[in-house]
This record gives structure tokens, C-alpha cells and sequence, in this order.
């Protein structure tokens, strides 16, 4: 076997890989010939620096396998080397003690004023008065995200006597209760908090989730930790915020422009900043070298694959043939999970058709990851989207219904979606080879192109309301690309109207004003946004 190690990892890392008749080709000895040794290796394993692109692959006639020392793969093309066969393997939570730690660090430091005491003693300055503090214990700690950071954060916020409260529609009542946590509704957290901490990933559903309106609904004397994503707060209305009094201090390690330079936040006193360094520790740095050289290894003697983020089982025929149905399934997943309400309990998948007959885990993990994957901050994917569901208590199912059906004809996926609060069902299909479908939502069938930016509605089927809506986007300029319809059949009570729906397909996304004006129109019931990529 030869492993090209292509960036620095720890020196027992490396140790790891020297077994008998192994290669270990390290970064000093590379030489700036990195494809000439990938011509002949097993094994690629890279931090953030190398670019694993398909130019690259062209040289791995023999990679097997690529591992990633660290969490995100945005340096490695997954799509080719999943065409080539070569599994992708990260290591997702080896950082999440220190992100936690750095979280409690910051929540301890607002809470005693630790660095402005630091700070007046350098100056010479002792300032006992001004300087008393306040304790966590008893105080009520706000999670939003509860992935493996969060819950490192709760496990860690009970040793100091807190109430844990948290946010996650994709963890289950069960699972939280286990630890100690409450599961409330956002806009409990907000109102009674008295620390609230991010831990979510960046969507465009929680980017700037933290505004002007949800800072108003907070708790007056609020603290607020950001150790997730800079992008998930409005700088300006936090600063506001500060400013006024309604938050006490601010905690933050990541911005939305990083350095920060313009950013007002800068010069409070009530704000800790930090450089982006939550994750940034020695055994955090050398807990994913030697995590992912145990992974290369373990693949290449055993065949065992952990934390693997593609497709590493199917030929590059068999990929070709599935990847519209991946893709379909995605699509159906994140439609279900941005129109529904509620915490998520089950998914059901049906497959009809010649899809049935194929290895439906791959549709399955699609359909499962475009549900996860609108808020969830450790990244579902084709390989771990149903561990990353089991983990957080969500019932999978699924069904498969063989036809006589030859060719694409019949073949049919189904997604039914329960919540705590309602259940919601979609049906979607392939057509001409790759365009993904809607065909049918809540026993109602309407045809709709599945992509980009669209705005889901449910109406009473009454004269006007297509008229009304157009007016309305037309007058926001928001362009309408397809409109879809659709109405229930079957006995009604005489003189009242059906229940109908309206897939409307708009170029660019659509603001949360413009809909909120949809839903005054008297016969709509529902408006929602819906981005789909």
C-alpha cells in the first residue's frame, strides 16, 4: 500500500499509517510532485491546502480512498471522485470538545467580567466594584443546534447548574430528554434565556437569525455566545441591541467578514472578540490527524468506512443511472422539510418502479440529507444521512412496490414526512432522463419543475386568487417562471370551495414582506418560500 500524506498531520498520525510493506510518502518528500506520486498511491490524505480537483484525479489510477483532516471538503470534488470510485472520509466532531469549551470559556467571561478585570489590571487599575459579576448557576441556557457541539455545551452547562432549554426540530423529545435538555419552540428560547448560544450551520434559512425582530423577542439582559457561523448575525442590530441595553454582552469568535474591519461590535466594551480560534486546539489539531490516518487505514486493510461524505459502492455506470434520482430525492426531502411544521419524528419513503429494484439506501440518504440539511449543522450526506438521523431518534422507513413497468415508466418516489404537529406526503419523478418532478402534495396532484426558488401555497380554489398573486410579485418585481396548480377531486360540501395548492416557480428568492402580503390575500391559507439547489 502507499499513502500520500500531501499536508502536515501529527507525527503519531503518520506513525500510524507505517505498517510492514507500506509507503508513506509525507509532504516534505513530496517535492512539488504530487500527481506523479498520486499515479501509483492507495491513499490521499489532505488538510484544507491541497486542492483535490478532477485535473488532480486524472493522475490517481489507484486511489481508493481520500481522507480529509478535518471537517469540510469544499477543496475536494467529490463528484469526481465519486465517478472514479474513491471513497471521501472526514472527520466530523473531533473539534467539538474545544468549540464547547470555548463556548463555556466565553459564557464564564461575560458572566465575571474576565477580560475587562484583565484588561484595568494592566492598567494599573483595581476596580473591584465595578467589576462583580454574575453566576450560572440557575441561570437558563438557550442552545440553537443541538449536533455534537451542542450537546458537548449541555453536557458541560449541567456541571455548572444550569436550566438547559434548546431548539432542533431533527433531534427527538426522547434524545434530549435523556440529556437533560427541554426541546422548546425558538421563540421560547428567545423569551426566557437568559445565555443563548449558536450551533447551527449556515442555510438560508438561518442566515441573519439573528436580527433586529428576534433580538427584540429576547429576554432583556440577554448574553449572546457565536461560536458557529459569523453569518448567522446581523452585526449592526446586535450592536443596536448592546447599545440600548436589551442584550447585556455579546460573545463572538466568528464574523461575517473575517478579519472583521467595519464591524461596530468592535469597539464595545460589552462584546468579547475572539479570532475564528473555538476549534483551534493542540488536541483538537491532533485529534483529526490520527482520527483520519485510523480511518485510511482501517478502509485499506479492512474495508471498513467511517465518516465517508460520497458514494463509494457504485460503478461509474451505476452512478450515472441513479444520480437523477439522487438528486430528485434531495429535492423532494428539502421541499417536505421547508414546508412543514413542527419537530421531525419519521420519514417513510416509498419506491415504485424500476427504482425499486436498485439499492434504495443512495435515494433514501438523498431524500433523508435534503430534510437534515436545512438546519442541521453537522452535514448530512449520501453515506451518513441515516446514522446522523438514527443519532437524533428519527424513524426511517421505507416501502418498495415493483412494477411490470419498463424503461423510466412508473417509477415513482414517495416522501411522507411526520411531525409532531402534522404529517406532510409528496410524490416526484424523472422525467426526459433527468429533470426532477413534483407530482402530488397532500392528495392533491400538480406537476412542478423541482429547482431554484419557489413559493408554496394552499388556498381555497375561489376566483382571483391567481390574479391577486401575480399582481402581488409583479409589483415586488419578482418574475414568475412557471405556475403550477392543483385542486382536490372528489365530493365536496355544496357551495364550498375545494382546497387547492400553487407551485410558483420565480426567479430569485423571495422576501419574508412579499409573502406575508400573499397570506392577507383572504383565500390563501399557506405561503411559504421554498429554495431548493
Amino acid at each position: 500500500m502507499k499513502v500520500v500524506v500531501a499536508e502536515k498531520i501529527s507525527s503519531s498520525a503518520v506513525d500510524l499509517l507505517r505498517e510492514p510493506r507500506w509507503t508513506v510518502i509525507t509532504a516534505e518528500q513530496l517535492d512539488g510532485k504530487l500527481g506523479a506520486h498520486l499515479e501509483s498511491a492507495d491513499a490521499l490524505i489532505v488538510r484544507s491546502a491541497v486542492q483535490v480537483n478532477a485535473t488532480l484525479l486524472e493522475h490517481a489510477r489507484k486511489l481508493r480512498v481520500i481522507g480529509r483532516a478535518g471537517v469540510g471538503v469544499d477543496n475536494i470534488d467529490l463528484d469526481a471522485a465519486t465517478r472514479k470510485g474513491i471513497a471521501v472520509m472526514n472527520t466530523p466532531g473531533a473539534n467539538a470538545v474545544a468549540v464547547a469549551e470555548h463556548t463555556l470559556g466565553m459564557m464564564l467571561s461575560m458572566a465575571r467580567h474576565i477580560c475587562r478585570a484583565d484588561a484595568l489590571m494592566h492598567a494599573s487599575k483595581w476596580e473591584k466594584k465595578s467589576l462583580q459579576g454574575t453566576e450560572l448557576r440557575g441561570k437558563t441556557l438557550g442552545i440553537v443546534g443541538l449536533g455534537r457541539i451542542g450537546m458537548e455545551v449541555a453536557h458541560r452547562s449541567r456541571a455548572f447548574g444550569m436550566e438547559i432549554i434548546a431548539h432542533d426540530p431533527f433531534v427527538s423529545t426522547s434524545v434530549a430528554k435523556e440529556q437533560g435538555i427541554r426541546l422548546v419552540k425558538i421563540e421560547e428560547i428567545y423569551a426566557i434565556a437568559d445565555y443563548l448560544t449558536l450551533h447551527v450551520g449556515l442555510t438560508p434559512q438561518t442566515t441573519g437569525m439573528i436580527n433586529a425582530d428576534s433580538l427584540k423577542k429576547m429576554k432583556r439582559g440577554v448574553r449572546l455566545v457565536n461560536c458557529a457561523r459569523g453569518e448567522l448575525v446581523e452585526e449592526t442590530a446586535l450592536a443596536h441591541a448592546l447599545k440600548q441595553g436589551h442584550v447585556a454582552a455579546a460573545a463572538l469568535d466568528v464574523f461575517a467578514e473575517e478579519p472583521p474591519k467595519n464591524s461596530p461590535l468592535l469597539a464595545m466594551e460589552n462584546v468579547i472578540l475572539t479570532p475564528h480560534i473555538a476549534g483551534s486546539t493542540y488536541e483538537a489539531q491532533e485529534a483529526v490527524g490520527y482520527q483520519i490516518a485510523l480511518q485510511v487505514k482501517e478502509y485499506l486493510k479492512h474495508g471498513v468506512i467511517q465518516n465517508a461524505v460520497n458514494v463509494p459502492s457504485v460503478s461509474h455506470d451505476e452512478y450515472v443511472e441513479i444520480q437523477p434520482y439522487i438528486l430528485l430525492a434531495e429535492r423532494l426531502g428539502a421541499f417536505l422539510a421547508q414546508t412543514a411544521e413542527g419537530t421531525l419524528e419519521e420519514i417513510s419513503l416509498r419506491y415504485s418502479g424500476h427504482i425499486s429494484q436498485w439499492k434504495t439506501e443512495l435515494v433514501r440518504n438523498a431524500a433523508v440529507k435534503g430534510i437534515l440539511n436545512q438546519t442541521l449543522e453537522e452535514k448530512a450526506n449520501l453515506v451518513n444521512a441515516a446514522a446522523i438521523a438514527s443519532s437524533r431518534g428519527l424513524r426511517i422507513h421505507e416501502a418498495h412496490k415493483a412494477t411490470s413497468s419498463r424503461g423510466g415508466a412508473g417509477s415513482v418516489l414517495s416522501i411522507l414526512l411526520k411531525t409532531s404537529s402534522e404529517e406532510r406526503f409528496v410524490k416526484g419523478a424523472v422525467l426526459h432522463g433527468s429533470a426532477p418532478r413534483l407530482l402530488h402534495v397532500d392528495g392533491i396532484d400538480v406537476e412542478a419543475p423541482l429547482e431554484r426558488s419557489l413559493i408554496f401555497m394552499r388556498n381555497r380554489d375561489v376566483p382571483g386568487v391567481i390574479g391577486r398573486v401575480g399582481t402581488i410579485l409583479g409589483e415586488h418585481k419578482i418574475n414568475i417562471a412557471d405556475f403550477s396548480l392543483g385542486r382536490r377531486i372528489g365530493n365536496i360540501k355544496p357551495g364550498a370551495p375545494r382546497e387547492a395548492i400553487a407551485v410558483v416557480h420565480v426567479d430569485g428568492l423571495v422576501p419574508e414582506p412579499v409573502l406575508a402580503e400573499l397570506r392577507k390575500v383572504p383565500a390563501v391559507q399557506e405561503a411559504k418560500a421554498i429554495r431548493l439547489f
